[in-house]
């Protein structure tokens, strides 16, 4: 079969003919119809995180299910599926135990962990897969499998209620899905970009109201607006992660699920008078995935994708700053 591999740590995506891989026991095997292209496939690409290779990337997955191995009672042949960031938990840890299988001590990464979506083919554990609606179009529902989980799984554990404002920063593959799904879950919805060129998408995707953030304070903004309840982070930028602070209401919540690597300078002040909170989100577990994809279906909820064959894996990757606004893979099957 066809596939993108990353062979040498830090060189570009190399096409190879691989074999067609057979599902083990408690595994599927996944014909890929659509797989997204996200920046996590740098960890791949730099060769981090212990990652072995050759190791085919991706990890916004999805396709129907072609073949089972022994002992698999979720799944049968034909099932439309998808399969994100989290690729498996160990059931055992104290996590698991709890339920918190996202964050299992032994977790599995796909495309890390084991061989992703930049292929025709790919093999996972039956406990990483979510069913997809009818009602969602394969290329609709990979992206679905990161930035949309991502980003819904963030916005329903926010605590914001229905009629409060929670504000989006940045409107661009996370953030064009956030407007979305806090429009839909009854939020007054804030957009917040650089320049007023993307307030009219932020608008139709639902945005009550717009932040040019060139302008000044975004923090002071919103404070002129009411202040947020909760302000979602999808940009990594820690000088404006720290500016939206000052714009949460007292008792609000910041929201942090992008990252550039630097320290929050935070004014503590904020936090101990106003009881003001930061945390982080980070993705989800297959049945998070599974819910994201029903409410995108039942409330029209879709990304805006740009869709490549699969051979131009590494010309969508190099695109993704300039994407409106999710890039997807089509592998093309022979």
């Amino acid at each position: 079969m066809h596939a993108m591999q990353v062979v040498t740590a830090g060189a570009e995506f190399v096409s190879a003919e691989i074999p067609i891989p057979e599902p083990a026991a408690g595994q599927v095997r996944v014909k890929v119809h659509a797989c997204g292209v996200c920046g996590g496939e740098n960890l791949a690409r730099l060769g981090l995180l212990g990652v072995s290779l050759p190791r085919v990337p991706g990890h916004e997955i999805a396709g129907e299910i072609d073949a089972v191995g022994s002992g698999v009672t979720a799944w049968q042949v034909g099932d439309r599926v998808g399969i994100g960031w989290h690729g498996g938990s160990c059931m055992t840890c104290a996590y698991c135990r709890q339920g918190e299988f996202a964050l299992c001590v032994d977790r599995k990464v796909v495309g890390l962990s084991y061989d992703g979506g930049y292929a025709e083919y790919t093999i996972a554990p039956q406990d990483a897969l979510a069913r997809i609606p009818a009602a969602l179009s394969f290329s609709d529902a990979a992206p679905l499998m990161c930035a949309g989980i991502t980003t819904f799984n963030a916005l329903r554990h926010s605590e914001a209620g229905p009629g409060e404002t929670v504000a989006v920063h940045g409107v661009g593959g996370l953030g064009h899905l956030a407007i979305q799904f806090a429009n839909k879950m009854g939020f007054r919805t804030i957009a917040i970009n650089r320049g007023r060129a993307k307030e009219g998408i932020a608008r139709e995707l639902g945005a009550d109201d717009y932040i040019d953030s060139t302008e000044g304070s975004v923090g002071e903004a919103l404070t002129r607006l009411g202040g947020a309840k909760v302000a979602l982070s999808t940009v990594g930028s820690s000088p404006a992660q720290a500016d939206l602070l000052a714009g949460l209401r007292p008792g609000g919540r910041l929201v942090v699920i992008a990252a550039d690597h630097q320290s929050l300078d935070l004014n503590p002040e904020l936090l101990v008078f106003g009881r003001r909170t930061v945390t982080g989100w980070y993705s989800g577990h297959a049945k998070d995935s599974e819910d994201t994809l029903e409410f995108a279906a039942l409330k029209n909820i879709r990304p805006l994708v740009e869709t490549y064959p699969l051979k131009d894996a590494e010309a969508a990757f190099q695109n993704m700053p300039n994407a409106r606004y999710r890039s997807v893979l089509l592998p093309e099957h022979r």
